[in-house]
């Protein structure tokens, strides 16, 4: 077979792909070649970071890496913002490129889509990025990338096949099979201190982060046998289930939480960076850890970022959490779900005035869609989101409004969660600003036929940036644009689209939906807020 042929059967049959986002180009038809006749699903994204935000969201919906096939040099550029989004949050991407002959890399020719070196410019957002210069070494490099993806601290890989490589011969691996990864597991005595730390504990906090999403069963246990207040990050929601009397949700950034882990003697933190974006969303450098600090992190380094850690464990979260768990043979009590309660009254979100016009949004999406995957851009709904919102399982709430903070995220990626999740509703929580960046991807939605709701919050331009410039004495510019008709431009993409003024008209709106395809359905913010203001 060939190399382009090669790589789709490995894709297929020993890593078990099936669904690839790409849009085909000069450089890249024999890979389409290698597709035809297969099962593998192709979807064709209107714009490459369309391509990436899709496999981000397919990849954290799923727990298996997203699949980009991408034209050298413009598709490699217009991709690696959502590279990026991906990298700074930990998810598996497998971004496969083409890139000019052998014989004329880094040679200035002025050849079709030309980059002085690609490789070079994407490693940066990248786990590596590798150029293939024989074809025989694929299976190899693939092995290396889902060896990111299974038995490390994932992220994007990339890897670019020269054109002259893709009708190369190369033989059948002997076993289609994919080796057997086991992720690292922390050092039984450290293990045996971070125990006998967290008995000694009289008011102990748990911190989780996205890196625990895979192990539910083994964070709600052992938070239950620690008995202490958890503080879930924004991509670790649901991790918990719905309401656990024990979870404090994203809101490490707010006082009441900010008080008790300031008085924790003992703080467990697993799988979380302690970045900024999850801890201190005020940006003031609040978020202060005095106690006795045990992490636990696949990567090493984070150990030693961010806060000053104590006890420091490599290992994989679920397998960390599961043998911490059996250091403990009965359930400790710490007045943890009274804490927990004394935080979250002391923050009263539902009337804090901040969030408290998204209160009803979150209360009708929850009434009509109560196992929906959210999916946000960085936009206002989305910022009160990630306080009010609590899901049922992890892998249901995610957006771009933390790390990285892309706009123009919400959209794609939602399609890319409904593509990996067709058994459960999926939303896009976008603004009318972020939207404008990804917006032709309603197009894809209506050709795949995603039944993805589209919640548009219209709020005449870049809202949070305006709070912003008033706040620092700055004049308003650049921030008050000019909006299309949504309705107009949803209706020629062939979607359904309504404008709603109102939490009665967006029940209304879902409560009669049809799920063959997307909605848009637009919020009026202005409109919104008065109805809000007259049933209060």
């Amino acid at each position: 077979m060939t190399c382009a042929e090669l790589l789709i059967h490995l894709l297929r049959d020993t890593y078990g792909v099936r669904s690839l986002f790409g849009i085909p180009g000069v450089h890249t038809i024999e890979l389409y070649r290698g597709l035809e006749g297969s099962d593998v699903q192709h979807i064709t994204p209107r714009h490459e970071q369309g391509a990436g935000f899709m496999a981000d969201g397919y990849a954290r919906a799923s727990g298996q890496p997203g699949v980009c096939l991408i034209i050298t040099g413009p598709g490699m550029t217009n991709i690696a913002t959502a590279m990026g989004q991906a990298l700074a949050d930990s998810i598996p991407m497998l971004v496969i490129s083409s890139v000019n002959r052998r014989d004329t890399l880094g040679l200035g020719q002025g050849r079709l889509h030309e980059l002085p070196s690609q490789q070079q410019m994407i490693s940066g957002v990248a786990r590596f990025s590798h150029t293939l210069l024989d074809a025989s070494t694929l299976p190899e490099v693939l092995a290396r990338a889902f060896a990111i993806f299974t038995g490390s601290r994932p992220g994007p890989v990339h890897i670019e096949i020269p054109i002259d490589l893709f009708n190369a011969p190369v033989s059948a691996p002997a076993s289609g099979q994919a080796p057997t990864l086991y992720r690292a597991a922390p050092d039984p005595e450290g293990l045996a201190e971070a125990a006998r730390l967290l008995k000694a504990a009289k008011q102990p906090l748990v911190l989780l982060g996205g890196g625990c999403v895979s192990a539910p069963e083994a964070a709600r246990a052992l938070v239950e046998q620690l008995d202490a207040p958890t503080v879930t990050t924004i991509n670790a929601k649901g991790l918990l289930g719905r309401d656990h009397p024990l979870d404090l949700g994203a809101n490490a950034a707010l006082p009441a939480v900010r008080e008790l882990a300031a008085k924790a003697d003992v703080i467990l933190a697993v799988g979380t960076e302690l970045g900024e974006t999850d801890y201190d969303v005020v940006f003031d450098d609040g978020f202060h850890l005095n106690g006795t600090l045990i992490r636990i992190d696949l990567d090493p380094e984070q150990l030693v970022r961010n806060q000053r850690t104590t006890l420091g464990l490599v290992g994989d979260a679920g397998r960390s959490l599961a043998l911490l768990l059996a250091h403990f043979s009965a359930p400790l009590k710490r007045q943890g779900a009274e804490r927990t309660a004394a935080a979250l009254s002391a923050l009263d979100l539902v009337n804090d005035s901040a969030f408290s016009d998204f209160v009803p949004l979150y209360a009708t999406l929850a009434d009509h869609l109560p196992e929906a995957i959210l999916v946000g851009d960085s936009t206002a709904p989305v910022y009160a989101g990630n306080h009010l919102v609590s899901q049922p399982a992890p892998r249901r709430y995610f957006n771009a409004s933390t790390g990285y903070g892309t706009l123009g995220y919400g959209l794609p990626a939602a399609l890319g969660a409904q593509l990996a999740r067709p058994d459960l509703p999926v939303v896009a929580l976008v603004g009318d600003g972020g939207v404008m960046f990804t917006l032709s991807e309603i197009a894809t939605a209506v050709e795949a036929r995603l039944p993805v709701v589209i919640v548009l919050w219209h709020n005449a331009g870049y809202e949070e940036i305006r709070r912003y410039m008033d706040a620092n004495g700055v004049a308003r510019l650049g921030v008050d644009i000019q909006a299309p008709n949504f309705l107009t431009l949803a209706e020629g993409f062939g979607c359904p689209g309504m404008l709603v003024e109102s939490p009665a008209e967006l029940a209304n709106a879902l409560a009669n939906r049809e799920a063959s395809g997307p909605l848009l359905i637009e919020i009026d913010a202005a409109a919104w807020q008065r109805a809000c203001a007259f049933s209060d």
